[in-house]
């Protein structure tokens, strides 16, 4: 399955972005709002030039505790991420996250952001592939 594919499934409106000046507080407000574990930081709304995610904000309250609330996303942020395109296969995608140990990646074309993938998603894409394959196989053993 490819990348473009889990999108179209996914479908929902965009992708949700913040500036990397925003204050933490404030994105760990929107992550709880919106039930997300990350969000795509970009000065421009159009280039991914970082990602905060839950896991940024949990490290830096165990070292700093909670006067890293007001620190501005930037310091937070986990910056260049790792992007793919919508023609990337789910099974590369899901190489690498397992590689680089992360969960949110970017989906961009022509530099230009135009989605996001989660390990959560492709994993659910992956898992609708073997079902299929397995039901494929069980009718071609059947005769059907």
């Amino acid at each position: 399955m490819l990348v473009q594919q889990i999108l179209q499934a996914k479908g929902g409106d965009g992708v949700i972005t913040i500036t990397p000046d925003m204050e933490v507080s404030d994105a760990a407000k929107l992550l709880a709002e919106r039930r997300i574990g990350g969000l795509v930081v970009s000065e421009d709304g159009s280039k991914p030039d970082g990602i905060l995610s839950e896991r940024d904000i949990v490290r830096s309250l165990a070292m700093r505790g909670s006067t890293c609330l007001s620190d501005k996303v930037r310091d937070l942020m986990t910056p260049n991420p790792v992007c793919c395109n919508k023609q990337d296969s789910s099974d590369a995608v899901l190489s690498r996250m397992t590689d680089g140990r992360f969960r949110h990646m970017p989906v961009v074309e022509d530099g230009k952001l135009i989605g996001i993938v989660t390990i959560g998603d492709v994993v659910k894409a992956r898992l609708e592939e073997l079902a299929m394959e397995k039901d494929a196989l069980q009718g071609m053993i059947m005769g059907h």
